[in-house]
């Protein structure tokens, strides 16, 4: 059975979009440092709704408890959504050959990186 959870934040991450799908993992402390296991990492939810200092998750109530405060919350885009064409900046190359003797072009290359958008 699904409910509405609401989670608060000092700041909500600005790349985050209702549709997007939250996660949380407990924080542990060994050796001084901060960890987290993926073993312990509990998926929330679709996010629902997203104001500056909160988050509103579908949360699914036979899932195991809601994350305590001091837990990392955390979400992953949804593909379908966030997977398109190339957008943004973009070249067109011409390539001409002004030499008197014959040039061979053996190879074209391009990289192309997806941002986090």
């Amino acid at each position: 059975m699904a409910n509405t959870i609401t989670i608060s934040f000092n700041n909500v991450n600005v790349s985050a979009q209702v549709g997007d799908i939250a996660y949380y993992s407990p924080i542990s402390t060994l050796v001084g440092f901060d960890t987290l296991s993926t073993s312990t990492t509990v998926k929330l939810g679709e996010i629902l709704a997203i104001n500056a200092s909160s988050i509103t998750v579908e949360y699914d109530s036979t899932a195991p408890l809601p994350p305590l405060i001091g837990s990392f919350v955390f979400f992953v885009k949804n593909h379908v959504a966030n997977t398109s064409s190339l957008l943004g900046y973009y070249a067109d190359v011409k390539f001409e050959n002004n030499s008197k003797v014959k040039a061979e072009l053996f190879a074209v290359s391009s990289e192309v990186t997806e941002s986090s958008k």
